[in-house]
């Protein structure tokens, strides 16, 4: 199946459009293709690993005054490695010696503290995550994901749109999204013939993560703690965040639990979506939702390598949402609302229009009595309500209830 899939990266067209006149910094979890990707945009720039430890040395012995000269217009890699180079930049930017520079790392808060630092206002930041299905399906015209959030009414899109796709058109879509649902979005699996050789990558990817990415983060003296925690979290997936519950089937303190949820934050191995501020109807839950970011790593960390159950799924649909709001840069905030009552969204978008409610189910058959929470809320939104999607896994777009509440396939709603 894999072998059918053809990639494009949507950052591929945001990158290439950049000015050029500053310094870009990719960042993304380790093995998403960040150095592949700027090595096909920029050929012609020289490419700097700092992960060789004798590359390192030799970016530190540079002396400032001298990067315009003896590094120039470059692509660093695992730029976090070498602090000092921040500074460096900065300096030949600033001195018109470079005009343009590539920085890419694996390590969000470390980036992240030394461009605050260094080089505020001459970046333009992006972030690299698993591949999409929009991805592995690329098109000219925007999904429908993105019409739905540019639209007054979700009505005037899904109005317009086929009940249902026909042929090879319908199953290429299945089949990519089936491969997403099974393997995830990391690129190398892609080239993997078989599922045991995918498997292996994916249990080395465990490891590879705890050993570099976490460590160059946390410096945890004892990764085994982590590596409990990791997997018990995987567990937990697209539920609501107990930090005591993780801490004490972890055997940490409640801070740790929380400190190590952030790591797996920083490092983009995990969502922590916030709910609804807003009190519609009742109390509200003010505890975060725990969402990884790739099925093909939850699948590992958590065991589930035999059929999709509902938490995978909706673990699916919420990280592609997320990850194609965050690659696409968009003013759209992602939020879940639940009341203490049981009312409840899976999410909750506010676009600069209004309010997208998002139902998400794994059953292809849905019934009016699945969108009794959204058609609440939308009574609550009243003129502030852009619409409702019951995302499912059938393979019909159709008008199930008022106030303008649709079910739409994950595979359509997602390409």
């Amino acid at each position: 199946m894999s072998d059918n899939i053809q990639v494009k990266r949507c950052l591929h067209d945001i990158l290439h459009k950049d000015s050029r006149n500053n310094v870009i910094v990719l960042t993304g979890a380790r093995q998403t293709g960040k150095t592949t990707l700027v090595k096909i945009l920029f050929p012609e720039l020289k490419y700097i690993n700092l992960d060789a430890i004798e590359d390192r040395i030799k970016m530190k012995e540079i002396i400032t005054a001298n990067w315009g000269n003896e590094v120039g217009v470059a692509v660093i890699d695992e730029a976090q490695k070498e602090p000092s180079i921040f500074e460096k930049v900065k300096y030949a930017y600033d001195s018109n010696a470079i005009t343009f520079s590539v920085l890419l790392g694996s390590a969000q808060i470390l980036l992240l503290k030394n461009i605050r630092e260094t080089l505020a206002g001459r970046v333009s930041f992006y972030e690299l995550w698993p591949l999409m299905l929009s991805e592995l399906l690329p098109s000219k015209n925007p999904t429908l994901f993105e019409l739905i959030i540019n639209a007054n009414s979700i009505g005037d899109v899904l109005n317009g749109q086929p009940s249902v796709l026909l042929g090879e058109e319908d199953a290429k879509k299945r089949q990519s999204e089936d491969y997403l649902l099974k393997w995830g979005g990391m690129p190398k699996l892609l080239h993997l013939a078989s599922d045991e050789e995918k498997r292996k990558w994916l249990k080395d990817y465990e490891y590879t993560y705890l050993e570099r990415d976490l460590a160059d983060l946390a410096r945890l003296r004892d990764l085994d703690h982590f590596r409990k925690f990791q997997k018990i979290a995987a567990l937990r997936s697209a539920k609501l965040l107990n930090y005591s519950e993780l801490a004490k089937d972890s055997d940490l303190s409640v801070d740790s639990a929380r400190r190590y949820c952030e790591y797996l934050r920083l490092s983009y191995q995990a969502i922590l979506l916030q709910p609804y501020y807003e009190n519609l109807t009742s109390s509200v839950i003010k505890s975060p939702k725990l969402y990884f970011v790739d099925i093909g790593i939850l699948r590992q960390l958590s065991g589930f390598i035999g059929e999709m159950n509902g938490e995978i799924f909706e673990t699916y649909v919420v990280s592609e949402i997320y990850k194609w709001i965050k690659t696409n840069q968009k003013e759209v905030e992602l939020f879940f609302y639940r009341t203490r009552s049981g009312l409840e969204a899976d999410l909750l978008i506010k676009t600069p229009k209004g309010f997208i409610g998002i139902e998400i189910k794994l059953s292809a058959k849905i019934g009016p009595s699945d969108v009794n929470s959204l058609k609440a809320i939308a009574d609550k939104l009243k003129d502030r309500w852009i619409g409702g999607i019951c995302v499912n896994r059938g393979n019909k777009i159709e008008k199930i209830s008022e106030p303008n509440i649709w079910v739409v396939p994950a595979y359509r709603l997602l390409s």
